[in-house]
């Protein structure tokens, strides 16, 4: 059986769903693809993101990432939104789910930790619906 790609969606692509995307693959790349992308892009991942991120799990965002918009990315079969608040593009999908999370950019680290422990919560839930579907 062929895994599904997962795309994590958000307005910027450069740091709730850079931080999916890294844990996606490092947390459940037996599952599925893992896959961001934004509606617009950013010259670079946001840098609190990279720095907690090496910290939490030593997963180097930018060796591995890049800010992408949706056209770069293949077709996917489920869609995660952060809850960007904005109309998130209509990607064709199978499957699409809002996560809601406030956008952590300049707040302190005690806020990204939360926004990193939340998302990494819900790369799992989302590993074992795939597993059950």
């Amino acid at each position: 059986m062929k895994k599904p790609k997962v795309a994590f969606v958000c307005v910027h692509n450069s740091c709730r769903s850079q931080i999916a995307e890294a844990l996606g693959k490092y947390l459940s790349s037996n599952v599925f693809e893992s896959y961001s992308a934004g509606t617009e892009t950013k010259p670079q991942i946001n840098q609190d993101a990279v720095r907690l991120m090496k910290e939490m799990y030593q997963i180097d965002m930018e060796k591995t990432q890049y800010s992408k918009l949706l056209s770069e990315i293949p077709p996917v079969d489920i869609v995660i939104t952060m809850g960007c608040n904005v109309n998130c593009p209509a990607i064709p999908c199978q499957y699409r789910e809002d996560w809601g999370l406030d956008d952590p950019t300049g707040k302190d680290d005690v806020e990204f930790s939360k926004t990193i422990h939340a998302i990494h919560a819900k790369i799992l839930e989302l590993t074992e619906k795939i597993k059950k579907s």
